[in-house]
C-alpha cells in the first residue's frame, strides 16, 4: 500500500485527511472605527453600516396586525458589498417578547459603470421560509428604494410574487417600510419600523 493515498487513488482529493484549519482569518465589521477599510464603492451607503434595534408594526390582508421588535446588522468585510442580517420578534401589549418572528439575510451591492459608482443597487434578500427576492434599487441621498426584479420560491413556500421596500436614515434613525404581493393580493403594506443605532 502506498504511503501517499493519491497515488493509489488519483480521485481521492489531497485535502481529505488534511489537518483542521484555523478560524476564518478575515474581519467583518459593523463599526467603521475597527476592521477592514470600507471599499470606496460603499461610501454612499456608509450611514447604514451598524447595528440597529427598534420597534415596528406589521400586517397583511390575510393576517391580523402585530407589533414587533427588530435588530438589523449591516456590515462589510472590505469588499464592494454590504451584508444585511435581520432578526425580529413579536411583542405583546406590554412590549414583552412573545416568540421569534422573521429572519432575513442578504447582500446589498452598488452597481458600477466601469470605475464609476452609480446610484443603483442590487440586493439579494433570503428568508428561511423558502423565499429569495432579487431587488433592484436606487439611492438618493440617505434614502433607498427597492423593488423586486424576481422572486424565487421553494415548492413549499407561500406564494410571494413581488415586493417593495423603502429605507431611509432620518434624524439618525433607520426607518423602513415594506410592501408585499402574496397569496393573490397585490402589493400591500406589510412591515414598517423605526430602529436606532446601538453599535457602530
Amino acid at each position: 500500500m502506498s504511503a501517499n493515498p493519491s497515488e493509489e487513488n488519483p480521485l481521492q482529493p489531497p485535502w481529505l485527511n488534511a489537518p483542521p484549519v484555523d478560524p476564518y482569518p478575515f474581519e467583518e465589521s459593523h463599526d467603521l472605527r475597527v476592521g477592514p477599510k470600507l471599499h470606496p464603492s460603499l461610501d454612499g451607503l456608509l450611514p447604514y453600516i451598524g447595528v440597529w434595534r427598534g420597534r415596528g408594526r406589521g400586517g397583511f390582508p390575510t393576517i391580523e396586525d402585530f407589533d414587533f421588535a427588530q435588530e438589523i446588522r449591516i456590515s462589510h468585510d472590505g469588499r464592494p458589498f454590504l451584508f444585511y442580517e435581520s432578526r425580529a420578534w413579536i411583542l405583546d401589549e406590554q412590549s414583552r417578547p412573545v416568540r421569534p418572528a422573521g429572519r432575513e439575510v442578504g447582500w446589498w451591492r452598488p452597481v458600477m459603470d466601469g470605475d464609476r459608482v452609480t446610484d443603483e443597487l442590487e440586493a439579494l434578500m433570503t428568508v428561511p421560509t423558502g423565499v429569495m427576492e432579487l431587488h433592484i434599487g436606487k439611492r438618493k441621498g440617505t434614502q433607498i428604494e427597492f423593488a423586486t426584479d424576481a422572486v424565487i420560491r421553494t415548492a413549499t413556500a407561500k406564494e410571494v410574487t413581488a415586493g417593495a421596500r423603502l429605507f431611509g436614515i432620518v434624524e439618525g434613525a433607520l426607518l423602513y417600510a415594506q410592501e408585499m404581493a402574496a397569496l393573490g393580493h397585490p402589493l400591500s403594506p406589510h412591515l414598517s419600523a423605526r430602529l436606532i443605532r446601538v453599535a457602530g
